[in-house]
């Protein structure tokens, strides 16, 4: 992403990047109030382990990857270099953050005798994380990495944006698949009827879903 001429921002373009923020920081609040409230809070040595896995990935894969991806689009007007640098900051911020959450559930299942990878959502998740951490090095290896050529630079770029993109929207979609599992296993587990599905107040005695 180098190179050319700096193009003129879009003039709707600050309230796109406002309106995604707020929803961003939305989600990761929403997020820690559920296992704040809902599921016990989160400690690395109890049970209460779990709760790191679904918080870190949606830090990381999500509200940093997202804004990862609107770097060029929103500091479009500043140096290359500038944006090259904050761009893979974020993800790397993004990468470590994530690591963590998966360190957390594979940790959790050990103690706990629990299988790993056993369902859609943990194959999806595995998946996510090694495309993501593959495109990572890839794109280091090609944008910031100063042994790569600028032809070789410009013929990978819309790969690399178009992987971006697409990692990004297979994490949201593996983030919904694992809070139905995390709902469904719940839902049996506590033995919930259709009825009693809307009392909040159940849902105070969910233990961590492995």
């Amino acid at each position: 992403m180098e190179g050319g001429a700096a193009a003129a921002t879009p003039t709707a373009l600050p309230y796109y990047v406002a309106f995604s923020q707020l929803l961003g920081l939305t989600l990761v609040a929403m997020t820690g109030a559920w296992l704040g409230l809902y599921r016990g809070g989160i400690a690395w040595e109890s049970d209460l382990q779990f709760n790191a896995h679904p918080l870190c990935m949606v830090i990381g894969l999500i509200f940093l990857q997202g804004n990862a991806l609107l770097v060029y689009r929103v500091f479009r007007n500043e140096a290359k270099r500038t944006t090259k640098v904050l761009h893979g900051l974020l993800h790397i911020f993004a990468l470590v953050i994530a690591l963590v959450g998966l360190v957390a559930v594979f940790d959790y299942h050990r103690k706990k005798g629990y299988a790993d990878l056993y369902s859609l959502h943990s194959w999806c998740g595995i998946l996510v994380f090694v495309l993501y951490f593959v495109q990572w090095l890839v794109g280091f290896s090609f944008f910031l990495f100063p042994g790569a050529s600028f032809s070789l630079r410009s013929r990978y770029r819309p790969q690399h944006i178009f992987f971006g993109a697409t990692i990004f929207l297979l994490s949201v979609g593996t983030a919904l698949l694992g809070l139905k599992e995390a709902l469904l296993f719940n839902l049996g587990k506590s033995g919930w009827s259709q009825n009693n599905y809307s009392h909040p107040p159940w849902c105070l005695h969910i233990t961590p879903a492995p």
